[in-house]
C-alpha cells in the first residue's frame, strides 16, 4: 500500500514515527531508585513568570471580596430580599466545600504513593518529552489550561504525578463534589490540587458567580496550571465524549475581556492498554447505577493492585494560544461595550469560536490516541464471532497493523516480540472476555452451542461490550472512509450528489457516536473518498462513484459500522412497531433493550452493541435531531413522540437490501456482499 493521505485527522497527528523514539518510561527510573528519595526530592516548580505562589486562603479572600462577586452579590440581594450579608457568607460557605488547599507535603505523600500503585498496576507509563519540554515553556509565559482525555479516574492522578516528576507547577484540577465527600480520601485530594464542584448548577446564580470568579481569578494570576475534562465525564464505551462548553466558556473570558494578553489550552491525549475500572463501566451501561464515590468502595477495590494493566501513553500536545486561534474571527471590542460585572451569554462569534476550540480540542486527542494490539484483536474477534483460529487471527492482525498505519492511526508495536507472543500477550492482558482455547481464539460466553437462555444472553452482552470498548478505540482512525462506503451502499445511485446526500445523512445520524467537526460534512466527504481512491477502493468520475464492491478494506470500512448500523436500525424497528402517543427517555431505553435482547434470545440478531445505553440515549438524541421524534418539555419532565412518516422513512433509508438481490436502484454489477470477509490479506 502507498503512504498515508493527508486530511483533517493527519492534519492534527502530532506523533511520528515509532512510538518508542517519541515517549519515554516514567516509571523505569523508579524501579531502579528509591519512591522515598524521589518523593523527597527537590521540588523547584517552573511558575508563572517567577510568580510567589498564592495559599489557598489567600486565594479565596481574593475571590470573595473580588468587585465581580460583590457585584454579583449585590444583585442577588436586591432581587431576593435576602440580606447582602447573608449571601455573603453563603459564598463563604461555597467558596470553603469547592475550594482547593494545595500542600506540598501531601503533593510528596501523593508521589510516593502513586509511584508503588502504578508499578504494580501498569507494566510502562509512557510520556513524551517534547511535550514536557512545550508545556514548561508556555507556563513561563501565559496561564495554561491543561485538557486531557478522561477514561479513567486515573487520568487526574497521571497528569498531577507527572508534573511533580518534571518539576513543573501542580495544576489545580476541577473534579466533582462527590469525590470531596469521600472520608480521608476528600481532604487528600483536596491537599493535592483538587477542587470540587457540582455535576450541575443550572439557575443556582451564586454558587455559578462564586464557581466562575474562582476560576477566573486563578487564571488572570497564573496562580497554576488549571485542569478540568472537556468531556465532562469519564467514557464508558472508549469512544469520546461530545464537549462540554461550560468551563470552556470561564476560563477564555478574561481572554476575552483583556484581562490577560493570552492563554493556552493544552490537549492531552491518554490511552490506556487496558481499562481500570472496565467493569464497572459496562455495568454502567447495562443499566446498574453508578456506584457512589466511597472510601470503602476503594478500599474493596484494593485486590485490583495484583492485576496487570498493561501500558499508558500520555502524549501531551503542542499548547494552543487562544490569541493566534482567536485573530481575526473574534471581535474582543465587543466586551467593552458592556460592563464587566455583567453575567452575558457570549455573542454568537464567540459561542463558535468557543464550540469550534472544543472539538479541535477533542479531535486532537483522538488523532494522537495510541493504539495497541489487544485494540486490533477485539476489532477482528468481534467480526468474527464467536471463535477465530489462532493463525488466521494472526494473518490478520498483521493486515489489519499495516492498514491502520496507512489510514493515520498511532499503534504501540512491541519490537522484541514475535507475532505469536503479541497475540498471546494481548489475550492474557484481557484474559477477562477473550482467551486461547484448542488453537483458537474465543470471546468468552458466546462460544455456545446450547439453546440461548436470558442469563447466557446476559453473561454474553458483558464480555461483548466490554471487547467493543476496545473496537471503538480503532473507529476513529477509519470513521471517514467508513462512512462513504456506507454512503455508496444506501445511496440510491452511483451519482455523486445521491452519495453526498447519504453521506450527509449518515453522518448526522451517527454524530453523536462520533467526533467529528461541526458543519465540516465538505471536508469529511473529501478526506473519506481521498483515502478511498488511493487505495483503488473507489473510482470516481466528474459525476459518478464506482466502489469495488469485492475489495477486502471496503468489506472491513462496512463491518466497522455494520453493528452501529443494525443498532439504529432495531431502535427504528421497535419504534415503528411499538408506536406510543409519548413516553420518557427511561421508558424508550428499557422498551428497546427488551425488544432487543428478545430478538437476541430467539436467534434473529447478535446486535449487542444495541443492548448499551450509550448508544440508545444516542439513538433517541439523534431520532429528535433529525425531526423523527419530537420532544416536549413539561413541568414533570421530557416526553417523546415518533412521527410516524419519520420512522418509516428512516426506517426504509437504514435498511439493508438482501444480500441475494441487487441494491434498489443500481445494476447488478453493484450488488453488494455484506457476508464477513474470511480472510484479509
Amino acid at each position: 500500500m502507498a503512504g498515508p493521505v493527508m486530511g483533517k485527522f493527519f492534519f492534527l497527528k502530532e506523533i511520528k514515527g515509532n512510538t518508542r523514539e517519541v515517549f519515554e518510561d516514567l516509571l523505569e527510573e523508579r524501579r531502579m531508585s528509591s519512591d522515598v528519595r524521589s518523593a523527597l526530592k527537590s521540588f523547584t516548580p517552573v511558575i508563572y513568570k517567577n510568580l510567589t505562589p498564592c495559599t489557598p486562603s489567600a486565594l479565596k479572600a481574593a475571590v470573595l471580596n473580588s468587585d465581580n462577586l460583590q457585584h454579583v452579590i449585590r444583585q442577588i440581594s436586591v432581587e431576593s430580599g435576602e440580606p447582602f450579608d447573608v449571601l455573603q457568607k453563603q459564598a463563604a460557605q461555597i467558596l470553603d466545600e469547592m475550594g482547593h488547599n494545595l500542600k506540598l507535603g501531601a503533593i510528596r505523600l501523593f508521589a510516593l504513593s502513586l509511584s508503588k500503585i502504578f508499578k504494580n498496576l501498569y507494566q510502562k507509563v509512557f510520556v513524551n518529552p517534547e511535550g514536557i519540554q512545550q508545556l514548561a515553556k508556555a507556563i513561563q509565559e501565559h496561564p495554561v489550561v491543561l485538557l486531557p482525555s478522561h477514561r479513567s479516574y486515573i487520568d487526574f492522578l497521571l497528569i498531577s504525578y507527572i508534573m511533580f516528576t518534571y518539576d513543573l507547577a501542580i495544576p489545580v484540577i476541577a473534579a466533582g463534589e462527590d469525590l470531596g465527600r469521600m472520608k480521608f480520601v476528600g481532604p487528600f485530594l483536596r491537599m493535592s490540587g483538587a477542587f470540587f464542584i457540582k455535576r450541575t448548577f443550572h439557575g443556582e446564580k451564586l454558587y455559578w458567580a462564586v464557581f466562575s470568579e474562582y476560576v477566573k481569578t486563578m487564571l488572570r494570576n497564573g496562580y497554576a496550571p488549571l485542569e478540568f475534562f472537556i468531556e465532562g465525564q469519564r467514557s464508558r464505551t472508549g469512544k469520546t465524549i461530545h464537549p462540554r462548553l461550560g468551563l470552556l466558556n470561564v476560563v477564555t473570558e478574561p481572554f476575552f475581556r483583556g484581562e490577560v494578553y493570552d492563554a493556552y489550552v493544552v490537549p492531552i491525549s491518554i490511552s490506556y492498554e487496558k481499562i481500570l475500572e472496565e467493569t464497572f463501566h459496562v455495568q454502567e451501561l447495562l443499566g446498574a447505577q453508578k456506584s457512589k464515590e466511597s472510601t470503602s468502595g476503594l478500599i474493596k477495590a484494593r485486590k485490583i493492585l495484583r492485576d496487570n494493566f498493561g501500558n499508558i501513553h500520555i502524549y501531551i500536545g503542542q499548547p494552543i494560544s487562544l490569541r493566534s486561534m482567536a485573530s481575526g474571527k473574534v471581535n474582543r471590542l465587543q466586551y467593552n461595550l458592556t460592563h464587566r460585572h455583567n453575567l452575558q451569554r457570549p455573542s454568537e462569534d464567540i459561542q463558535k469560536f468557543i464550540s469550534d476550540l472544543a472539538y479541535r480540542i477533542e479531535l486532537h486527542q483522538i488523532a494522537n490516541t495510541v493504539l495497541s494490539p489487544g485494540d486490533l484483536v477485539a476489532v477482528i474477534l468481534l467480526m468474527n464471532l464467536p471463535v477465530l483460529s489462532h493463525n488466521l487471527l494472526v494473518e490478520e492482525i498483521l493486515w489489519l497493523k499495516k492498514l491502520t498505519e496507512d489510514f493515520g492511526g498511532c499503534l504501540d508495536w512491541p519490537d522484541n516480540k514475535t507475532i505469536n507472543e503479541v497475540v498471546q500477550s494481548s489475550v492474557s492482558l484481557h484474559s477477562n472476555f477473550m482467551a486461547i482455547v484448542d488453537s483458537h481464539i474465543v470471546l468468552l460466553e458466546h462460544d455456545v452451542t446450547d439453546v440461548l437462555t436470558e442469563e447466557m444472553v446476559a453473561k454474553q452482552t458483558v464480555t461483548f461490550l466490554t471487547c467493543a470498548s476496545y473496537r471503538n478505540k480503532m473507529v476513529n482512525v477509519f470513521i471517514r472512509p467508513a462512512l462513504v462506503v456506507l454512503a455508496c451502499k444506501t445511496a440510491q445511485s452511483l451519482q455523486k450528489d445521491d452519495i453526498y446526500r447519504s453521506f450527509c445523512f449518515l453522518r448526522n445520524l451517527f454524530s453523536k457516536e462520533f467526533i467529528l467537526f461541526p458543519d465540516h460534512e465538505g471536508q469529511d466527504f473529501e478526506e473519506g473518498c481521498l483515502l478511498l481512491a488511493k487505495f483503488n477502493i473507489i473510482n470516481r468520475t466528474p459525476c459518478e462513484f464506482i466502489l469495488n464492491e469485492n475489495d477486502i478494506v471496503a468489506q472491513f470500512l462496512y463491518r466497522m459500522l455494520y453493528s452501529l448500523l443494525e443498532g439504529y436500525q432495531m431502535a427504528c424497528l421497535y419504534i415503528k412497531e411499538n408506536i406510543a402517543e409519548h413516553f420518557t427517555d427511561k421508558q424508550y431505553i428499557a422498551g428497546v433493550r427488551s425488544y432487543v435482547f428478545r430478538q437476541i434470545l430467539t436467534g434473529l440478531t447478535k446486535c449487542y452493541d444495541a443492548l448499551s445505553s450509550d448508544l440508545l440515549k444516542n439513538t433517541l438524541a439523534s431520532f429528535v435531531q433529525l425531526g423523527i421524534i419530537t420532544a416536549t418539555k413539561t413541568s414533570s419532565g421530557t416526553y417523546f413522540s415518533p412521527d410516524a412518516k419519520g420512522v418509516i422513512q428512516a426506517t426504509a433509508t437504514l435498511d439493508e437490501p438482501d444480500d441475494n438481490s441487487p441494491h434498489p436502484g443500481k445494476t447488478e454489477r453493484q450488488k453488494w456482499t455484506v457476508c464477513k470477509p474470511k480472510r484479509y490479506k
